[in-house]
C-alpha cells in the first residue's frame, strides 16, 4: 500500500512505480529507520497524543520487525521505500495502532533523520578503519625509525630521510581526515525529526525527547531548512574523497617503491596477483585499485553537489538521488582503507636497497651547502660552490662520499675533515633534528605525539 495513496483515483502506473522506488537501495537504512520509529512513538505516549499503550504496542512491533529482518526472516520487499515497508508491515503486525505511528512526522523529516543517523554511523565505521591504518603505520615508523630511504621532490632524490619519518608524514595525513569527520559528525547531529513536511506541525510534541532517545546534541531551528538540508551528506564524501587523495598518494608510493626500478618494498605473494600471458609478472593490482577508486568517490561528491545546487525550498525528490552516492562513497573508502591497512602490515621493507639509494645522486649536497654556510660563507655562495662540487663530481663520475679533503678545499679553503663525516648518508638524516626532521630522535618524539592525538578517537 502507497502511504499516500489516498488522494488518486488510478494506481501509479508501472513504469513510474519502478523509476519512482528506492526500497532497492533505501533498504540499508532499516536499521536507523526502525530506531528513529521507536524514539518517535515513544515521545508521541509521553505527550499524550497517543495512548501509552498504542506507543507501546508499536515499539513492541518495531522491535518484532528488528529482530526479523535481523535474522533474515523477514525480506526487505514489496514496498516504494524503508518507510513504507516498515509502517505497513507494523499496521499488519499490530493493526491500526499502527498507522498512528506516523502521527506528527512526515516522510521528508523522518528520511533526513534516517540519513543523518546513518551518516554517524559512517562516520564511525570510517573514523575507526582510519585509527587502524594509523596504528599500522605507527608499528611501521618505529621499525623504519632507524632505516634510512630517500626522500623525494619533483620524484628525484632529494635527501636522505628516516624511513620512520615517511611512514610519519602519512599517519599527519590520515589524522586530518580523522579529524574532518569528527568534526562533520558536530554539524550531523542535528535532529530534523519533528520538522514535519517542512512547516513544522501542530501537535504538542516534545523534540527534546526524542533528541535525547536518539542521541543527537542539537534539535534543528529551521524545518524549511531541516527537511531539506543535505549538506552532511556532501560533507561526508568531501571527507571521504581526501581520504582515498591520501590513500591514492600511498598507493602512487607503494607501486613505484615495489617496482623493479625502485626495489624499496615487496608486497607478499598472498597480496598481488600476475598476468595471464607474462609468467614473470607480479603486479601491484590492490594499490592500482585503492588509486582508481579514488575517482569514483570523486564522483559520488560531484553527484551529491550537483543535486542540492538548484533545488528550491523546501524538500524536492531529487533528494532521493542523495542515498546512492553516500553508500557507494561509504563502502569504497571503508573498503579501501581496511585493504591498505593490511597491505601496510604486511609489505616488506629492503632495507639495504633504500640505503644504497638513499645515498646516490648527490642526496648530501644540501648538507654541504649548509656546513659552509654554518661557517659563515653567505648561503647564497654556499649553494653556489656546492653546485661546482656537484658537477666536479659528474664529470669525474664521483659521489660526494667518495671525494677526498683535497677535493673538497680545492672548491673552498673553509672545507676541514668533518665535511668527509657529513657528507655521509645516515649522518646526513640525523643531522635534521628539528620538530618533524629526519633524525632518529625527531621521528620517535613524531610517533609520540602521533599517538597522543590519536588516543582521542
Amino acid at each position: 500500500m502507497k502511504l499516500w495513496e489516498g488522494r488518486f483515483e488510478k494506481p501509479l502506473d508501472k513504469l513510474a512505480d519502478d523509476f519512482n522506488e528506492s526500497l532497492s537501495f533505501d533498504k540499508a537504512l532499516w536499521q536507523v529507520d526502525i530506531t528513529a520509529s521507536i524514539a518517535h512513538a515513544t515521545m508521541l505516549g509521553k505527550c499524550g497524543i497517543i495512548t501509552e499503550d498504542e506507543a507501546n504496542s508499536i515499539v513492541e512491533g518495531l522491535n518484532g520487525i528488528y529482530a526479523d529482518i535481523e535474522q533474515g526472516a523477514l525480506a526487505l520487499q514489496g514496498a516504494e521505500d524503508i518507510h513504507s515497508f516498515v509502517e505497513n508491515e507494523l499496521t499488519r503486525r499490530i493493526g491500526d495502532a499502527g498507522k498512528k505511528l506516523h502521527t506528527a512526522r512526515s516522510r521528508n523529516d523522518q528520511v533526513a533523520t534516517d540519513m543523518r543517523l546513518e551518516v554517524r554511523r559512517g562516520i564511525n565505521r570510517l573514523t575507526n578503519l582510519l585509527k587502524g591504518l594509523v596504528e599500522t603505520l605507527l608499528d611501521r615508523a618505529r621499525e623504519g625509525a632507524r632505516y634510512i630511504m630517500p626522500g623525494f621532490t619533483h620524484l628525484r632524490k632529494a635527501q636522505p630521510i628516516s624511513c620512520g619519518q615517511y611512514f610519519n608524514a602519512y599517519s599527519e595525513m590520515f589524522l586530518r581526515d580523522m579529524d574532518r569527520l569528527c568534526d562533520a559528525e558536530r554539524r550531523i547531529s542535528v535532529m530534523p525529526l519533528g520538522s514535519a513536511a517542512l512547516a513544522g506541525t501542530s501537535y504538542p510534541i516534545d523534540r527534546e525527547i526524542t533528541k535525547e532517545l536518539l542521541g543527537f546534541q542539537e534539535i534543528s531551528e529551521n524545518s524549511l531548512d531541516a527537511v531539506s538540508d543535505r549538506d552532511f551528506v556532501a560533507e561526508y564524501i568531501f571527507c571521504a574523497s581526501l581520504t582515498l587523495a591520501h590513500l591514492s598518494r600511498l598507493c602512487e608510493d607503494t607501486i613505484l617503491y615495489t617496482s623493479e626500478e625502485f626495489g624499496y618494498w615487496e608486497i607478499p605473494d598472498e597480496l598481488s596477483t600476475g598476468s595471464s600471458i607474462m609468467p614473470q609478472k607480479k603486479n601491484p593490482d590492490l594499490p592500482e585499485l585503492v588509486r582508481g577508486k579514488a575517482g569514483r568517490v570523486y564522483g559520488d561528491l560531484m553527484a551529491i553537489l550537483t543535486v542540492i545546487k538548484g533545488i528550491p525550498l523546501a524538500y524536492n525528490k531529487d533528494l532521493q538521488e542523495d542515498k546512492e552516492p553516500y553508500f557507494d562513497a561509504a563502502k569504497t573508502a571503508e573498503n579501501c582503507v581496511a585493504i591498505y591497512t593490511e597491505l601496510m602490515k604486511r609489505i616488506k621493507l629492503n632495507v639495504n636497497a633504500m640505503y644504497e639509494a638513499a645515498g646516490a645522486g648527490y642526496a648530501t649536497a644540501t648538507d654541504v651547502a649548509d656546513y659552509l654556510a654554518k661557517r659563515g660563507v653567505p648561503f647564497r655562495d654556499a649553494h653556489a660552490i656546492t653546485g661546482k662540487i656537484v658537477r666536479y663530481c659528474i664529470e669525474q663520475e664521483k659521489t660526494l662520499p667518495s671525494l677526498t679533503l683535497e677535493e673538497f678545499k680545492a672548491a673552498s679553503h673553509v672545507f676541514e675533515a668533518d665535511v668527509l663525516e657529513a657528507v655521509k648518508t645516515r649522518n646526513s638524516a640525523e643531522a635534521r633534528d628539528s620538530v618533524g626532521g629526519s633524525s632518529h630522535r625527531a621521528v620517535r618524539r613524531g610517533i609520540t605525539a602521533i599517538k597522543r592525538r590519536l588516543a582521542k578517537y
